[in-house]
């Protein structure tokens, strides 16, 4: 009696039980994000409180810590479309892990020799962003050359999903890190994942990627980027959604902690266990985001989320001590949750359905206005929460939150049940 064969690594027996991971090139992608979003959870926590606690910074410098690190975005977020378009994804990626982790290890290492400044730390929170601004367009083309495009919900739901966890156990570990070691002694963590980040990277073998487009000028190629995007009804549905979404979620929580503490009554010390538990719904999102796609179709799944999952957030600005505890807890896991499954379904559908030559400049160009509405949303949730008070300003923001989600139903996709793969006449949209 002769024993059986082992399926072979990528047969379609193992695929079928393990999924991604059984893709031994998406596994090292995998292991090396989530170690990266760990550490940069830490230092999301860590950066402030160097700025804080060595050198006695006060609201204005941390202030203008937080918008070094978003004017990046600002400046650089069209161009890095074209610029990583022409280059290899995989390249830019472990070059940007190596920058970054040069950066954020300058930190504790000035901080050991006595000549830590505020002006190192600005520019360590600004070439940090500029780092992130270039790798997060060359990820969002790379993930299609790893995977099949019937994959990319799955691939991006894996990356999300153990992201928002690495984000959930970085909160923690930053606290411990700052109690034992000192704030410094965060970005060294970070520095380290950003290490481990490029070696995973690294032993990914090359493969050619799509032939980058003929260069026309930097200013035509991201008119075309820009123009394709906008054009389409679908992108521009989900972009409108994207800015008008993160404008209302920056203005609630730039002042959620004050509002927590001194309007709702809750007590210090469980404010950081209320956003670990909120960051939760990330995982519940991500996790959720396939089997839905699956049952429901891409387009119904999103539809049923933006009206279902988002309006729970209305319940936040009740929050208050005992029952009111709770019900911020619902209303913020639904938020993040439905956040996240909409950005694996909306990730993965422009990664299909844009043409490959064009995915960095939309891409970029996507996150440039997305991102653009970030500072403007904490400007005015911070003006809001002076004129017309801290639980009325949440009323007012988790008010646009619920209105944003209604978006995208002003759109096709408000009659569809799966989104498209290809657009229509290509031509016609892009030059």
């Amino acid at each position: 009696m002769t024993a059986a064969l082992a399926p072979a690594p990528d047969s379609p027996r193992l695929r079928s039980r393990r999924g991604l991971f059984a893709q031994h090139d998406f596994r090292l992608l995998w292991a090396g994000q989530t170690v990266s979003r760990l550490g940069s959870s830490v230092t999301t926590v860590a950066l402030p409180l160097v700025a804080v606690l060595t050198l006695d910074a006060g609201p204005l410098a941390t202030g203008l810590l937080t918008g070094a690190v978003w004017l990046p975005w600002l400046l650089f977020g069209l161009p890095a479309g074209v610029w990583v378009g022409r280059a290899p994804r995989r390249v830019v990626m472990i070059g940007c892990n190596l920058g970054s982790a040069a950066l954020f290890a300058s930190v504790p290492l000035a901080g050991w020799f006595g000549v830590l400044t505020l002006a190192q730390l600005l520019a360590v929170a600004f070439l940090g962003g500029v780092s992130a601004v270039f790798f997060g367009a060359a990820e969002q083309a790379y993930l299609p050359e790893l995977v099949a495009p019937e994959d990319l919900i799955e691939g991006n739901a894996t990356l999300e999903g153990s992201g928002s966890a690495a984000e959930v156990a970085g909160r923690g570990l930053a606290g411990l890190t700052v109690q034992l070691l000192g704030a410094a002694t965060g970005l060294l963590i970070d520095a380290v994942s950003f290490l481990i980040a490029a070696g995973t990277l690294l032993r990914i073998p090359a493969r050619p990627g799509p032939v980058a487009p003929a260069r026309t000028g930097l200013l035509r190629e991201v008119r075309e980027g820009l123009s394709f995007l906008l054009r389409d009804p679908y992108l521009r549905a989900f972009l409108g959604f994207g800015a008008a979404a993160n404008f209302a979620l920056m203005g609630y929580q730039a002042i959620l902690v004050l509002f927590l503490v001194r309007t709702a009554g809750i007590a210090p010390g469980w404010v950081g266990a209320l956003a670990s538990a909120a960051a939760v719904g990330g995982v519940l999102g991500a996790l959720a985001a396939r089997p839905l796609c699956r049952r429901l179709g891409t387009a119904r799944a999103v539809r049923i989320v933006l009206l279902t999952a988002v309006p729970l957030g209305l319940l936040m600005p009740l929050a208050g001590p005992g029952l009111g505890t709770a019900l911020y807890v619902v209303g913020a896991l639904g938020v993040v949750a439905a956040v996240v499954l909409c950005n694996v379904v909306l990730g993965s559908f422009r990664q299909s359905y844009t043409p490959p030559e064009l995915l960095t400049r939309v891409s970029a160009g996507s996150m440039f206005v997305v991102h653009a509405t970030i500072p403007l949303g904490a400007l005015a949730g911070g003006e809001l929460g002076e004129a017309i008070g801290l639980r009325a300003t949440m009323w007012v923001m988790t008010g646009l939150l619920v209105a944003a989600g209604t978006l995208p139903l002003f759109s096709p996709l408000r009659t569809l049940r799966e989104l498209p793969t290809t657009p229509p006449q290509i031509g016609a949209i892009v030059g």
